[in-house]
């Protein structure tokens, strides 16, 4: 057994350049190699904890993105009896001069802005039900959807269950853990109707509709997303890492041979020995070729029917026009379907169906889904399409109308027909049930909870749900959404038929729709049988708050902390009961503690708000600006103001800068590691050149830090479409593949881009992709140049610190501690106070101690935000200072795991396995984690509870089934 002190890390491979050099620092730390004192022998390795990393990864900080919760808005006209145009007058009056005013003033101008709207009240404040699956115990559920993925011999099956663990982990909100299960449903889809869906949902995610000049049917070059590719039946085992060639492939889209002269117009009547008739005209045809259509034609034509021994045969009734039936004579002998319109070999496939041509029926099928390429056509085609039972069609026109959403959710034409319980009916016999809808309701439940879309959407999935968890999360939803519409009733009567099925996290919606309906103190008896009869969760105590009061409601709210100090609504009710106390300062910082490690645009709403009352206009500018920056059409103050109406009237109190001294500021800013600062101020930048691609691109940069992930795409797509040149555009485009997981593309446009241009961001792009491998001192040295030529092209100094302080993380993977000091020093001379944390990790393997403990310490008194140097210093100090800086990181970013695994580590060392083992199991309970998850594992396996320890492997590889460590674990449990 070995120690915290020697505990090795859990994603690294004993190789000298084994990760990534930029990776984040809450990602990946490095090795503690404190001295412990003599021991008697070595302990078994438990876990891999590293801190030598921290290698303060200038994209990321970690890869959690956490739910936001915004205030309910209303679309109310008058607030507080007072018209909106009227009050705007009168606020512009009172703001209207740039000096601040008096005292006595600036209150009545707080009191004018916040009274109208009605301040800030715990009354009014609850948390929102979340509508992800919320199982009460979500460790069993991943091992049990793991082991049945482990036993499933079935492509469809395996598809349809990674589908479910895309519903199950939808609530830890990270992008990357649900694309992944997307792109592995993907990969197993069989079926053209489920490649359909799938291909059509990893676009969403993308977001690839909002980049401009990409069309709903552009391949953008991955396999598993290509449309083409989607209407091909069969599982590629390939798909996942395959590049798509459909550009090479569209001519052979409709394969049909090339005919010249005579073959393609009618025969005359010498040339047949057949004819039909219609009405009054006659089409001559030879017998042998319509009797090649299909074997009811040969039966007709040459069997013991009349038909057989006539030269011509009225088909007058069978409801083919005459343009009709000369298309079925050439097709007869051309095999060709692209000399008719499309109106023709619409009647074509008519009539294949009536006559059972399966040939020219699935000519037909392909030949018009080849066709549809707009939502207009797609809504006309796949009406015939289901009429005629042609899938191929249909398929072709659902795949347009998926790839054009959100837009096509606005379509009422669109809409009129999915959401319509008939058109269900007619869609499951092609095969489109529930991953159909459940991909509609999520795409409308993002746009809009409350619409009347979402509500049908959800209702038409629920006519589709047949599994159990289907069942029970179509339920939920639906109470979440009618909750969200008031309508009370009908939303508990949901909720209470999901918990009934066993969700017991819905038990929360019911009593929420109780309290509603003006039955609280039921509303809290049921919570409270909840908390009694279950493993108490911090949600349970958080919604039993709601119903509680006086002093019992604190305690509730603090339990809830405990349990979970990842859940704003705490914080937030706190924050305001501080404010009803007008101790406006202690509510600032109550609420200062969730947005330290969650930004969430409800939270900083009401800092902003609190800012106001302070007359602190100037951090309320900030505030609202950073508020835009999630969300750029916030409704504030319950949904009543423009959160760029405000800006507009704060910005007549604050001083406003010249771009020179807001450049300034921003690095400023960004040396002092305010990430919120800076996205402040680039904000306030944009407002002055709102196409700047390249600070859209640093916006990004910050948003990632932040944890922002689906913001940070939203700039980094802006960066993209706003780029001014051919190679700007094609690195931001690299960002966006590598940032949603295809570093083999965004290698490929980065080297694009350095053929057109040599640029910082081109070389830096490379650097950063090809270091996400694992780096042999070849590769290393491939990304040095890369970096050091990345340096030498103009760029400014924020983005040449992170180059430095990448190239100096390299350098020390390579052992070239002298020239990775050089680098860091140098970022620190261009005010890149990051690369401090890199400078202590060169001292530290320098066996300078002292000096890599105070290096860290100045990170820690320069940063705002210093969780991660906290928790990065405590490798360089005593055990009773280490354990202190452990508390203070998790004291401000509950979400970091190192803290916990080295807690539980350190009472294992101490043969305190209990206590070990409820460390991390109170963790697990509001951050489940693969390290933490593993490390469980290995404490379970070292006290011989070896299904304990399997459970908690098999939902380790449930999140990531590549983890060797954990297989490694796994397979000696099994054994």
């Amino acid at each position: 057994m070995v120690g915290a002190a020697e505990l090795t890390p859990i994603y690294r491979k004993k190789t000298p350049f084994a990760s990534n050099p930029f990776e984040s620092s809450a990602r990946k730390t490095e090795p503690l190699e404190r001295e412990r004192g003599e021991r008697a022998h070595k302990r078994k390795i438990y876990c891999h904890l590293d801190m030598r990393g921290l290698k303060l990864l200038d994209r990321f900080t970690s890869t959690q993105v956490h739910a936001v919760n915004p205030i309910e808005t209303s679309n109310g006209k008058s607030f507080g009896g007072v018209s909106r145009a009227k009050f705007n007058s009168h606020l512009i009056k009172s703001f209207g001069s740039n000096s601040k005013p008096k005292k006595s003033s600036s209150v009545s101008v707080a009191e004018a802005l916040l009274l109208p709207y009605g301040v800030p009240a715990t009354d009014l404040l609850e948390p929102s039900i979340d509508p992800h699956l919320k199982p009460s115990d979500f460790v069993e559920n991943l091992a049990d959807l793991y082991h049945r993925l482990e036993g499933c011999s079935s492509h469809s099956e395996r598809s349809l269950l990674c589908v479910q663990q895309y519903s199950l982990l939808g609530g830890l909100g990270d992008p990357k853990l649900l694309r992944r299960c997307l792109q592995s449903a993907r990969q197993n889809a069989a079926d053209v109707h489920d490649k359909v869906v799938l291909s059509a949902w990893l676009r969403f995610e993308r977001r690839e509709d909002e980049l401009v000049g990409m069309a709903a049917l552009d391949c953008g070059g991955q396999v598993l997303e290509c449309p083409k590719v989607a209407l091909v039946s069969g599982v590629d085992p390939n798909s996942v890492s395959g590049h798509c060639q459909c550009g090479e492939d569209a001519a052979n889209a409709v394969s049909v041979p090339f005919f010249e002269g005579s073959e393609c117009v009618g025969l005359d009547e010498e040339e047949s020995d057949v004819s039909f008739c219609i009405g009054d005209e006659e089409i001559y045809c030879r017998r042998c070729k319509i009797a090649s259509l299909s074997s009811p034609f040969e039966a007709m034509l040459y069997g013991c029917f009349k038909e057989s021994k006539k030269g011509r045969i009225d088909l007058s009734e069978n409801g083919m026009s005459v343009k009709g039936m000369r298309a079925v004579e050439v097709y007869s002998r051309t095999r060709r379907l692209d000399l008719f319109s499309p109106e023709i070999v619409v009647e074509l496939l008519s009539f294949a169906n009536r006559f059972c041509c399966e040939e020219m029926k699935s000519a037909c099928d392909a030949y018009l889904a080849s066709l549809v390429d707009n939502v207009d056509d797609a809504l006309v085609l796949i009406e015939y399409g289901l009429e005629e039972m042609a899938y191929l069609l249909v398929a072709a026109c659902l795949q347009v109308l998926l790839r054009e959403l959100p837009s096509s959710l606005h379509n009422p034409k669109a809409m009129k027909f999915l959401c319509s319980s008939k058109v269900r009916e007619r869609l499951a016999m092609a095969g489109y049930g529930f991953l159909l809808y459940y991909f509609l309701s999520h795409v409308a439940m993002e746009e809009s909870m409350v619409s009347n879309t979402t509500v049908m959407l959800l209702e038409r999935l629920e006519e589709c749900a047949t599994q159990r968890w289907q069942k029970t999360l179509v339920l939920h939803q639906l109470g979440c959404v009618l909750l969200e519409r008031r309508q009370y009733k009908d939303a508990q009567f949901r909720f209470l038929a999901a918990a009934e099925a066993g969700h017991v996290y819905s038990v929360a919606g019911v009593a929420r729709t109780k309290y509603k309906q003006g039955q609280q103190y039921s509303a809290y008896k049921l919570m409270s049988s909840i908390i009694n009869e279950y493993k108490p969760a911090g949600w349970m105590y958080q919604e039993r708050a709601l119903y509680n009061i006086g002093k019992e409601k604190i305690l509730d709210l603090s339990t809830a902390t405990d349990l979970d100090p990842t859940l704003s609504f705490p914080y937030k009710y706190r924050a305001v009961a501080n404010f009803e106390e007008k101790q406006i300062r202690a509510a600032i910082l109550e609420i200062d503690k969730v947005v330290r490690f969650k930004l969430s645009p409800d939270c900083i709403e009401l800092r902003a708000w609190f800012f106001i009352a302070l007359e602190d206009y100037e951090s309320a500018l900030r505030d609202i600006r950073v508020l835009l920056t999630l969300e750029p059409n916030y409704m504030m103050f319950h949904g009543k103001v423009s959160g760029d109406y405000l800006v507009g009237l704060l910005s007549l109190r604050v001083k406003q800068l010249s771009e020179a001294e807001c450049w300034m500021q921003l690095y400023d800013q960004w040396s002092s590691v305010d990430d919120i600062g800076s996205l402040a101020i680039i904000h306030q930048m944009l407002g002055h050149n709102p196409r700047k691609s390249l600070l859209q691109f640093r916006q990004s940069l910050l948003l990632l830090r932040l944890n922002c992930q689906k913001a940070a795409m939203r700039s980094l797509r802006l960066a993209r479409n706003n780029s001014g040149s051919e190679h700007e555009r094609l690195v931001y485009e690299g960002w966006i593949l590598y940032d949603t997981g295809n570093r083999e593309e965004a290698l490929a446009k980065a080297e694009k881009s350095m053929h057109i241009q040599r640029s910082f961001e081109a070389f830096f792009l490379k650097a950063y992709a090809l270091a996400d491998a694992n780096l042999d001192s070849e590769a290393s040295s491939h990304v040095v140049q890369l970096l050091e030529e990345a340096l030498r092209c103009p760029s400014d100094g924020l983005r040449k610190g992170q180059a430095l302080n990448n190239l100096g993380s390299i350098y020390v993977d390579c052992g070239k501690l002298d020239k990775a000091a050089d680098c860091y020093k140098s970022a620190l001379d261009i005010k890149h106070t990051r690369a401090h944390q890199g400078l202590a990790r060169v001292y530290h393997l320098k066996n300078q101690r002292k000096a890599a403990y105070d290096e860290i310490t100045m990170l820690i008194e320069k940063a705002q935000s210093n969780a991660s140097a906290y928790e990065k210093r405590s490798e360089y100090s005593d055990p009773e200072m280490a354990k202190n800086d452990l508390n203070m990181a998790s004291q401000l970013d509950p979400f970091r795991t190192y803290p916990y695994r080295y807690r539980a580590a350190v009472l294992m060392d101490e043969q305190r396995e209990t206590e070990a083992i409820e460390e991390l199991t109170r963790a697990i309970s509001f951050k489940p984690d693969l390290q933490m998850l593993h490390l469980r594992a290995a404490f379970y396996e070292s006290i011989g509870d070896l299904s304990s320890a399997l459970r908690d492997c098999q939902a380790a590889l449930c999140m990531d089934p590549n983890h060797t460590d954990t297989i490694d674990l796994y397979n000696r449990a099994r054994d």
